[in-house]
């Protein structure tokens, strides 16, 4: 019995009492142990008192017997509010949040108990866990009712709910109204930015931590700042943050050193990560995985490999972390394959992380087959699962399949966050279907993810990439803040709609608000210059980059200057341009050139630039076709049938032009001759009419690039019947007098079609908006936003 294990002591006279009951709470290790001591409890008369009940109540919990201590805490004829708080969080440690709930809803209602600071921190913690952001905010309305809004635990709990609930704002107004923050809270704030990758402000809590507060940070703040630091690529302040560790004691704590090789990983400092290794006494399961996880990202696969070899043989039980880490960032389907099966054998596949991890990765790779049986075949879903599926159909261009599995993921138990957002939204952008990416805009205006510097900067990424520039600048002038993204995103967008003196323009605003440019930021702007003619403002921005700024050009900023250049006909400097790179001139850069040959119609040199890329890039039918429509626009049509019996003989085909227009929300694609659409007749009606009333406007075709960018739109009779022209008659008859009509083509729009596209405009009274390969042209009564400049 389990009396018999208490020694005399703790009785008196053979006679129990509370002090031998409180004895034997700490010998139970079963239910049944607890049995019998609550069977003590009552045979000697301790049925009412609070202190053991609540005790028993706390163990029954501890021991996983959750429904046992509610029976027991509803038999209580006089419960108190810290038995309530006990079985609440007995709840919510047994995996029953909304139980937790709902003792706390009948506490309020059912009893004349009055809730303090602790009941309304369980609550809360149960709202975390029962994913109920609807009944976190009742609670937290409650506490501000009775007053306690400014407890520092419950304030920090309630910062953690909205950060789980990916409310960032709202959790930013709770923090800035505590009237007093310690170390917990301030720790909460870094962890909850760090979680919804706003690494930025993760790092400026922790900058105004330093500069502002007399609170002392300690182990765990360094620990939840790091991984921002690390994302952000922030080496300099890592060095800081170091050299603080060592001063304050807090690096003599393995976990801390632990993210100490993430940040430097992360950085590409993988020289110093050795000597961070050394620094463990006994280094743990954690610091291996760090370290195996730094070469890894850094592609040291062969010292990465090494150290899984040493972790095996040492004995030390592998986790599922273990084998995220060794997955590659890239490249090495193999070792991806070895691991997989490595996993399957091993039972890892049961952890999330790890299907997770090799989505992932099988989507860089572009294996989607297999990116996709590993996300179906997952047992345990996470929104992290959720988003690299979307993520790995966007980055590849299955924008279908990325918004298909969003819409699945909407009818599931997993809500979206900013990070599935932003997802969606580039792969609205890369379709280029406006009304779905409004659709989504309206998802974004129901949730706090609008606070969000990611999602803010997406949706002005597509609604430039979808049309609606003026749409795209309204947001970006609504930002309370920007980052360096979030401006090149409104500089290129400027840029795809031809408006290079607006792309300028940001840039100065964006220097003058103190945001440094970035390589990306020029590149942006020297793509606007080029699509604008601004020959002279490119040339001083490029010379700025390089003796201002001190960027080494990449051979896109290249291409950029050689574009600029090109398209304003200065063919010869443009050559000597590229013969004075510093580095070997690649295919896109040469192609460039070649574009510009064919716009001013240089053959001679188009020949010579030909046969370089013919050298480079032998399988381009690409660069076949344009030397063809070189030779056709010189009237030398022998030698463009040549060029083109040459790429057939070499089998290489061209993706057919199509064109996209989107009715009520339903796309419609068109081929060039398309007569599979149900309304083709009307359809070809409408461009016999208008072809009419364009020849009494002095309309003549042009045919003599009648042959570009797609072989089947070749002959001068197909001209008239191009993809963009049936989407525009479609349009046309589809949709009220007045009414904008957006069109997408997959190839540069030609010569001829540019031509009726502006006489369409002017004589049916329409905006027509058209995003080509290149950019953007807005045609408006009879003119184009390009300025025959494209």
């Amino acid at each position: 019995m389990l009396l018999r294990s208490l020694s005399a002591e703790t009785t008196v006279g053979g006679v129990i009492n509370k002090n031998t009951i409180s004895d034997l709470f700490k010998i139970s290790s079963s239910l049944s142990h607890l049995t019998q001591t609550h069977a003590q409890i009552t045979t000697h008369g301790f049925q009412n008192d609070i202190r053991l009940l609540t005790k028993l109540t706390q163990r029954l919990s501890e021991l996983g017997a959750i429904h046992y201590a509610h029976n027991l805490v509803l038999s209580v004829h006089s419960p108190d509010v810290f038995l309530f708080n006990v079985l609440m969080g007995g709840f919510s440690n047994n995996g029953s949040p909304h139980s937790s709930l709902s003792l706390f809803s009948h506490l309020r209602k059912s009893t004349d108990l009055v809730p303090n600071s602790s009941t309304y921190t369980y609550a809360i913690s149960a709202a975390s866990g029962a994913r109920d952001e609807r009944a976190g905010r009742v609670v937290h309305g409650q506490a501000l009712v009775d007053g306690f809004d400014s407890e520092l635990r419950l304030g920090s709990n309630i910062v953690n709910m909205y950060f789980k609930f990916s409310r960032v704002g709202d959790a930013r107004k709770v923090f800035d109204r505590m009237p007093e923050r310690d170390s917990v809270l301030w720790n909460t704030m870094l962890s909850g930015y760090g979680e919804n990758e706003m690494y930025e402000e993760s790092v400026q809590v922790f900058r105004d931590l330093i500069n502002e507060s007399s609170t002392r940070f300690d182990s765990t703040t360094l620990l939840s700042v790091l991984p921002a630091v690390a994302e952000l690529q922030e080496l300099r302040l890592g060095m800081v943050i170091h050299s603080l560790a060592m001063k304050t004691g807090c690096y003599s704590h393995d976990f801390v050193r632990t993210g100490f090789i993430s940040l430097y990983s992360k950085c590409g400092k993988i020289e110093v990560l050795s000597t961070l290794f050394r620094d463990f006494c006994r280094p743990d399961i954690v610091a291996y995985n760090a370290m195996i996880h730094g070469y890894t990202s850094n592609d040291e696969t062969e010292l990465s490999l090494s150290l899984f070899k040493e972790l095996v043989l040492s004995g030390t039980r592998l986790n599922s972390s273990t084998v995220v880490s060794l997955i590659p960032v890239s490249g090495h389907l193999m070792l991806v394959y070895a691991i997989h099966g490595y996993s399957l054998k091993s039972g890892f596949l049961s952890h999330e992380s790890v299907p997770t991890a090799l989505t992932t990765v099988y989507s860089k790779l572009n294996e989607m087959e297999s990116a996709r049986k590993v996300f179906d075949e997952s047992p345990h879903k996470s929104l992290a699962s959720w988003n690299a599926m979307i993520s790995g159909y966007t980055q590849n261009g299955l924008t279908e399949d990325a918004i298909s599995l969003f819409r699945e993921m909407q009818k599931s138990e997993f809500s979206p966050n900013p990070i599935t957002i932003t997802c969606i939204l580039s792969a609205c952008a890369q379709l280029g279907t406006l009304s779905l990416g409004k659709w989504v805009h309206g998802l974004v205006r129901g949730t706090d993810f609008e606070s969000s510097i990611y999602v803010s900067t997406a949706l002005i990424g597509m609604y430039a990439k979808c049309g609606s520039i003026a749409e795209a600048r309204r947001l970006f002038d609504l930002m309370p803040k920007r980052n360096e993204v979030t401006w090149n995103t409104m500089i290129s967008g400027y840029g795809l709609h031809g408006h290079g003196q607006d792309a300028l323009s940001i840039f100065s605003e964006m220097l003058n608000s103190g945001v440094a440019p970035t390589q990306v930021t020029f590149l942006c702007v020297l793509y606007a210059c080029s699509h604008a003619g601004l020959v002279k403002e490119g040339d001083d921005m490029f010379n700025s980059m390089v003796h201002r700024y001190g960027f080494e050009p990449s051979v896109k900023h290249y291409a950029c200057m050689v574009d600029i250049l090109g398209r304003a006909g200065h063919l010869q400097r443009a050559l000597q341009f590229i013969e004075a790179m510093p580095v070997e001139a690649d295919p896109s850069v040469w192609q460039t050139l070649l574009g510009a040959c064919r716009i001013h119609k240089d053959t001679n040199l188009a020949r010579t630039v030909s046969e370089k890329l013919f050298e480079l890039d032998p399988d381009n039918v690409g660069y076949h076709v344009l030397l063809s429509n070189i030779h056709s626009a010189d009237r030398n049509y022998p030698q463009a049938a040549t060029v083109r019996q040459a790429a057939k003989k070499r089998k290489l085909t061209k993706a057919p032009g199509c064109t996209l227009v989107e009715i009520g929300g339903t796309p419609h694609v068109f081929t060039s001759g398309d007569k599979s659409h149900p309304q083709v007749k009307a359809i070809y009606e409408k461009l016999e009419e208008l072809e009419g009333k364009m020849r009494e406007a002095g309309y003549q075709p042009e045919t003599e690039l009648a042959l570009h960018d797609v072989e089947e739109e070749e002959r001068e009779l197909m001209v008239k019947f191009h993809s963009e022209r049936l989407a525009i008659a479609f349009g046309l008859i589809a949709t009220e007098p007045g009414t904008e009509i957006r069109i997408i083509k997959n190839l540069r729009v030609c010569l001829d079609c540019h031509t009726v596209t502006k006489l369409i405009s002017e004589i049916t009274e329409r905006v027509i908006v058209v995003r080509d390969a290149n950019r953007f042209h807005h045609f408006r009564d009879g003119v184009c936003s390009c300025g025959d400049y494209w």
